[in-house]
């Protein structure tokens, strides 16, 4: 009843997979490793070069310039990796079990931890050079965009309809032109779509992608982020609020010039067995189609593509034994398996050495300690946000008009930073005496509760008309109606921005648990206020432990309840 193949979904599917906890302590033993050698190269940073900063709002066009340049860099990168994970996966049934759950476990990573263990060796490749930072801010901008968008593209390619792969198959078409002329242009809608709401999310972490603070050393890149940090080291409100309304100009800016062209022409290729809604439109796009000297330039990138499809085509039929599905040798698939379980049992066995010099058991179940309280304060704020927004994600989905003029409103409320906000609650907290391991809790989720709200809406748009009829035809009122009609409607998309949500709260918690407003600190017991505290100090070993245990939990809320229910909603809400 949902077409859920434009809703931004993270691989519920693949955490079903017999690997993705065999492979979690490779990961780990890999994280600790890497924060090993990072305490082994982590030396004082001189940035000579670095631009002196300033709160002149004056200076706001060059940074935001400089910030959404980082931010479409990383997503370019994204949309490269998304392409490539989501063909080897969706193809190479091996490559599939391992690409999927390792991604999975990857996405459990919190951003930070991927910039203090990263920051160092991108400092390390370009010694006494401002590059070596920027590629550590792209980065930890690519680790917020890439893995969405990898799991919608892949699981778009996995979803692709009987008929469609049949057409494929008797035109004959290759391994190349199927991903250009069938796949791709499938998942077109959805993988724009997760590629606004990783845009969002790439504002969301862009203070920590640009004011780095690791092992003594605070490096500030030239961007918005920057800006807002030293505004917040300051006290300065009104140039935090010349920072929000820069945010809100770059957001129209490229919502106009790039997100809407590309959703207006991304229509064409939108999967619908019905009628469709009103076409979105661009001015943008009308123009650029009346303009020939634009035609000329877009095809210096359209003909080598041509030239590929023709060349790259398949040398045989249907009929050829080439043309044979090729099944693995059980036996190289078994010597895969143990090959993978001993790295895995090496990795077991690093783990527990390493931590046994280097932090300690009971550092290990301090952690865990910490971890749930994290869990209690990440379930509490889902469910409040799901009370609070299913009801107005509904009568949204449910108006079509406030709909489309609610899209831009949302985008920017989804890339509105969490650090803009912790003024106000370090003011309140402090003048009031109020506990901070009660009220910096709202901070986790305010950035990411929009995403709950973005499929909501989007599930309830979705609904078919002929089912709303029939509830209107039905006389269904009050809970019933809920219970019968709108819940069961909506669940499918409901539990895809739970997923989002709870991971990105998971990764908020680092910034929200523990919280600076000029020369005032507010700690809450957790295990984001753990990381972001090893972290300004540059205890690498207690990082990885951190992020470790935040992977564990993450990984564990994916399994025991994400998973359980999105099949509740495959099996029984839409059975």
């Amino acid at each position: 009843m949902i077409d859920k193949r434009f809703f931004p979904r993270q691989v519920v599917q693949a955490t079903g997979n017999r690997w993705d906890w065999a492979l979690l302590p490779l990961v780990l033993a890999v994280l600790f490793a890497l924060a090993w050698g990072g305490s082994q190269m982590a030396r004082p940073y001189q940035v000579g070069d670095v631009l002196p900063l300033s709160l002149d709002p004056w200076m706001l066009p060059y940074y935001l310039l400089r910030t959404t340049l980082r931010m479409f860099i990383a997503l370019g990168a994204s949309l490269v990796f998304a392409c490539v994970f989501a063909a080897l996966a969706a193809k190479y049934r091996t490559a599939e079990r391992v690409m999927v759950p390792l991604l999975d476990i990857l996405q459990s990573i919190p951003i930070l931890g991927f910039l203090s263990i990263t920051v160092t060796g991108f400092i390390a490749l370009f010694p006494g050079n401002l590059f070596g930072v920027e590629c550590a801010a792209i980065f930890a901008i690519f680790t917020s965009q890439a893995w969405n968008m990898a799991f919608s593209l892949y699981q778009s390619m996995r979803t692709v309809p009987a008929e469609l792969r049949e057409a494929a198959a008797v035109f004959q078409l290759s391994g190349w032109q199927r991903f250009w002329r069938l796949e791709l242009p499938f998942a077109m809608p959805g993988l724009l779509w997760n590629m606004m709401m990783s845009m969002s999310g790439g504002w969301f972490f862009v203070v920590a992608s640009e004011a780095i603070s690791v092992s003594h050393q605070d490096i500030k890149l030239p961007g918005v982020g920057s800006y807002i940090a030293l505004a917040i080291e300051a006290r300065d409100l009104g140039a935090i609020g010349w920072a929000i309304v820069g945010m809100l100009v770059g957001i129209v800016l490229y919502d106009q010039l790039f997100f809407r062209p590309l959703i207006a022409w991304a229509d064409k290729f939108r999967f619908e067995e019905g009628g469709s809604e009103a076409q979105p439109t661009s001015w943008l796009l009308s123009w650029m189609r009346r303009t020939s000297q634009l035609k000329r330039v877009v095809a210096l990138f359209v003909v080598p593509l041509e030239w590929s499809l023709t060349r790259l085509r398949r040398r045989h039929d249907g009929t050829s034994i080439r043309a044979r599905p090729s099944v693995p040798h059980p036996a190289l698939t078994r010597a895969g398996d143990a090959l993978l379980a001993a790295a895995v049992m090496l990795a077991v066995i690093w783990l527990v050495r390493f931590i046994h010099s280097e932090v300690g058991w009971h550092e290990v179940g301090h952690v865990f300690v910490l971890g749930t309280y994290t869990l209690v304060r990440v379930v509490v704020l889902i469910l409040l946000a799901a009370v609070v927004w299913v009801p107005v994600g509904v009568w949204i989905g449910m108006n079509p008009r406030w709909a489309g003029r609610l899209q831009a409103v949302a985008q920017f409320l989804a890339a509105f930073p969490a650090n803009l906000m912790f003024p106000l609650a370090v003011v309140l907290i402090v003048r009031w005496h109020l506990d901070p391991n009660l009220w910096l809790a709202p901070l986790m989720v305010l950035g990411t509760q929009w995403y709950l709200l973005f499929n909501v809406i989007a599930g309830a748009s979705s609904v078919p008309s002929e089912l709303r009829y029939a509830a209107q035809n039905l006389g269904l009122s009050g809970w019933l109606r809920w219970k019968r009609y709108l819940l069961p409607a909506v669940f499918p998309s409901f539990v895809t921005g739970a997923i989002t949500a709870s991971g990105g709260s998971w990764n908020a918690s680092i910034v929200a648990e523990y919280v600076t407003w000029g020369d005032t600190t507010l700690q809450a017991d957790g295990l984001g206020s753990y990381i972001a505290h090893m972290t300004a100090i540059g205890d690498f070993p207690r990082i990885a432990l951190g992020i470790g245990v935040m992977c564990v939990f993450v990984m564990g809320m994916n399994h025991f309840v994400w998973r359980r229910l999105y099949a509740m909603a495959e099996n029984r809400m839409h059975s």
